[in-house]
Order: structure tokens, then C-alpha cells, then sequence
């Protein structure tokens, strides 16, 4: 009996060793809260949590609802990174909301391409066609831009975020249809071509890499507007495992999922 007791207390004495080292570890890895806004940057990030974790680093992401909350929360301290905007939506909600955020990094573009239902190359738009591109005006700036890239019209220089009033030639004298965004791909076959978002023209079935007849370029862009970011707050935008973040995902790994799951519907920008 009293080598059983023993026995049981060693075990005993064993099994509370293992649980207060296993608290212990678990006690030292770093747990961090991304926002974010909407199911595909589940995707994107799964690479990165994979490298994290590895690093002793826990990322938890959580998926606002709503655009206007993840700046909010990440200023309120509820999170600690987010990652869903571009610099320009960035910039604005600083300024016009007092919040004191930072980017760290750049993550990607979201391609704007150039779609036809009616022609297979930008050379076979002709004389007074039609081209659709969103009608809010940071989507028809970009698109703009796109339309200047292909060569179809050329813009006013140093325009940050070009109206239609901003174009200076249009030897085509092409027509153009601002619609909403997310009905671009939609009335196609109404018009000879039209710009249209990245997950917009996935949604609708269309391949960017394969279906556009001209592709976005991070070339074409004056500044980094447009470009997504991962934010930390203003005080802690040089902590040494938000660099280990950005490490993490500005990886070959991340370009993959942009190819192979978005169909290049974004394009690295931190290159």
C-alpha cells in the first residue's frame, strides 16, 4: 500500500510539473487580435498565422461587420492591428475622426481591371464605344487611371484622385456609364468594356489573370493611395512583434494565396 501511495503521489507530483510548465509556455506566447472586414482575409492570413505560431506568437482575427468599426475598436485598444483599408481611407479617418493610427506596412493592391463581353483587346475599342467604371469617386479614379494605363485617354498630371472632368484627351471619344461598383460585370455585354473591381468580377465568375483584356499595375499609380495596409496605434507601431507580423506576411507564401485563391485579383505592394 505505501508503494502505491508513493507511486500515486510521484505521479501526482509529475502530472502538476507538466501543467505548471505547460502554463508556463503557454504563458509566454504573445496573443495579438487583427481586425478585419470580410471572410477572405481568412484566407490571406492563414499563411501568416501559420508563421506566428510557430513563433510563439497567437493571432486572433476578428471580422467587423461594418468599414467604419475595425479603426475605431484598434483606437480604442479592443484590438491590436488592423488590416482592410488603403492608405487614402486610412488618412481620411485619421484626419476627420481624431484617430491616432499608423500604418506598418503595406499589404496589397486589390486589382482593377479592364473587362469586355464584346472584344478580346483594348487595340479593338473603337470610335465612340462605351466603357463602364464605378460611380463613387474613389473607385472612378482608380478606374480612370486604369483606362489612362491602356492607353484609351490621358489625365490632367499630379490629379491624386481623377474625375472624369480631369480627362485632357479622349481621341476615341469614348462614351462612359458610371454604375455601381458591384454591377459592372453585370451589364458587360451592354457596353464595349468596363472596369471593374476584384472581387466584384470574381464574384461574377470572372478570372482577372485570364479574363481581362488589360490588367492594373501598381505602375500606373502616383502614390500609395490606394494600397492596403496592416495599422497598429500611433505608440506602438515599432513594437518588435509587429515587425515580426509584417515579417510574416510579406512572404512568398501570401503571394501564392493572392495567385492561386484570388486569381491575382491582388497584387503584392510591398516589393
Amino acid at each position: 500500500m505505501k508503494v502505491k501511495a508513493v507511486f500515486f503521489a510521484l505521479l501526482i507530483a509529475v502530472s502538476l510539473g507538466c501543467l505548471a510548465a505547460d502554463t508556463a509556455l503557454a504563458a509566454d506566447r504573445v496573443k495579438l487580435k487583427v481586425g478585419i472586414v470580410g471572410e477572405s482575409y481568412y484566407d490571406i492570413w492563414k499563411p501568416v498565422i501559420e508563421k506566428l505560431a510557430a513563433d510563439g506568437i497567437d493571432v486572433e482575427l476578428v471580422n467587423f461587420a461594418e468599414y467604419v468599426l475595425p479603426n475605431a475598436a484598434l483606437d480604442a485598444g479592443e484590438i491590436d492591428l488592423n488590416a482592410f483599408q488603403h492608405h487614402k481611407y486610412l488618412n481620411n479617418e485619421i484626419k476627420t475622426k481624431g484617430y491616432k493610427l499608423a500604418p506598418i506596412a503595406n499589404t496589397f493592391l486589390s486589382a482593377m481591371c479592364l473587362y469586355s463581353a464584346n472584344v478580346k483587346s483594348v487595340k479593338d475599342i473603337k470610335q465612340g464605344d462605351k466603357i463602364a467604371f464605378p460611380n463613387d469617386l474613389v473607385n472612378q479614379g482608380r478606374a480612370l487611371t486604369v483606362l489612362q494605363g491602356a492607353g484609351l485617354l490621358k489625365l490632367k498630371d499630379g490629379v491624386a484622385n481623377p474625375d472624369v472632368t480631369d480627362i485632357i484627351e479622349n481621341p476615341l471619344k469614348l462614351e462612359f456609364v458610371p454604375v455601381d461598383a458591384a454591377q459592372v460585370p453585370s451589364i458587360l455585354p451592354d457596353v464595349a468594356a468596363g472596369v471593374a473591381n476584384g472581387n466584384y468580377a470574381i464574384d461574377f465568375g470572372l478570372d482577372p489573370a485570364k479574363d481581362s483584356i488589360f490588367y492594373d499595375d501598381l505602375s500606373f499609380y502616383t502614390n500609395d493611395d490606394y494600397i492596403n495596409v496592416i495599422a497598429a496605434r500611433e505608440q506602438d507601431k515599432d513594437k518588435e512583434v509587429f515587425k515580426k507580423v509584417v515579417a510574416a506576411y510579406q512572404t512568398p507564401e501570401t503571394e501564392k494565396v493572392f495567385q492561386d485563391v484570388f486569381k491575382g485579383s491582388y497584387l503584392p505592394a510591398w516589393k
